[in-house]
């Protein structure tokens, strides 16, 4: 078989088991109490924000702090005893979320879960299905775990975006939305969406400041048929603004761009980045309203002059 143009490589057969309960297990990472937290419930097989809304009660939750020193060792047993009252069941459970736990820390996971881990006829713990998601950032450290993405994850566009070091994902909309920073592409999806238009995608550019990776963005960008304009936002702190207008106008002059560009740039070298555009006859907004407005209009109706 071939799955989205990949061809299959690996078949995984796994066992039928006899499956007497189920539990769901979870270690992840407390942002808002800056701590481990590993979750339990006994309605395993089940998403976690199912039982959350319709069993609350059946969730438990302990603050994990050193679980392979000895003390935290024997407040975790007894803790878990509430859920594993059986001696073999316990010491088996206490081995696992230890496991779990080192694990978590080891490879730099954001989580790590077992949904469900099943009591078998035979009286073990098996973990049925498992789920681990590891923290991007720590990837660096650890290419045991790089090498086990599957391509066929992603499409051809956010591959080459990844190896442009750019951050990207396919929407469904229209309005192709270059940006630099995380939280300034989410807010100004979030503004397309206030004024009426639908974002194509998201795409952040990063810090740095280079032009190739501006051209690389547009490249990208101009090969979704339903693009019907391009939105650039800068906020340039460590990205210069006039090498962001540099890449535009590379784009321009290389590419076949036949959508409107709208472009916002604030911060380091905006002047220039500015001049250098506007003297290039581009569009250029002084906010970011104002950009995407501007954008929604062109995108679904006449544009603002």
């Amino acid at each position: 078989m071939s799955v989205r143009g990949f061809a299959v490589q690996q078949v995984l057969v796994t066992e039928r088991l006899d499956i007497r309960a189920e539990y769901y297990t979870a270690i992840t990472v407390d942002r808002a109490a800056r701590t481990v937290m590993l979750i339990i419930s006994d309605a395993g097989g089940m998403d976690i924000e199912d039982i959350a809304a319709q069993q609350p009660e059946k969730i438990r939750r302990f603050t994990l702090a050193g679980a392979d020193e000895q003390d935290s060792t024997k407040s975790l047993t007894q803790w878990l005893s509430e859920s594993f009252p059986d001696r073999m069941l316990l010491d088996q459970a206490t081995d696992i979320v230890q496991n779990m736990y080192r694990l978590l820390r080891d490879k730099d996971c954001l989580l790590v879960e077992i949904n469900p881990l099943a009591l078998t006829g035979d009286g073990q713990l098996v973990a049925a299905d498992a789920k681990i998601v590891f923290d991007d950032n720590g990837l660096a450290k650890h290419a045991d775990i790089a090498c086990l993405r599957n391509p066929e994850e992603y499409t051809a566009d956010e591959l080459e975006a990844k190896d442009a070091g750019l951050a990207f994902v396919s929407l469904s909309g229209e309005i192709g939305c270059i940006v630099n920073g995380a939280g300034l592409a989410m807010a100004m999806m979030d503004g397309i969406k206030l004024a009426g238009g639908n974002p194509a995608n998201f795409l952040d550019v990063g810090g740095s400041s280079s032009p190739q990776k501006v051209l690389a963005a547009m490249r990208i960008l101009l090969r979704n048929s339903r693009l019907k304009v391009i939105l650039v936002n800068i906020f340039g702190g460590i990205t210069r603004c006039d090498d962001v207008a540099q890449g535009v106008l590379m784009a321009r002059d290389e590419l076949d761009i036949n959508v409107p560009i709208v472009i916002r740039l604030r911060g380091t070298n905006e002047e220039k980045g500015r001049s250098m555009l506007s003297n290039a006859g581009m569009i250029v907004a002084h906010r970011t309203a104002d950009a995407i407005r501007g954008a929604v209009n062109y995108a679904y109706g006449e544009p603002q002059q």
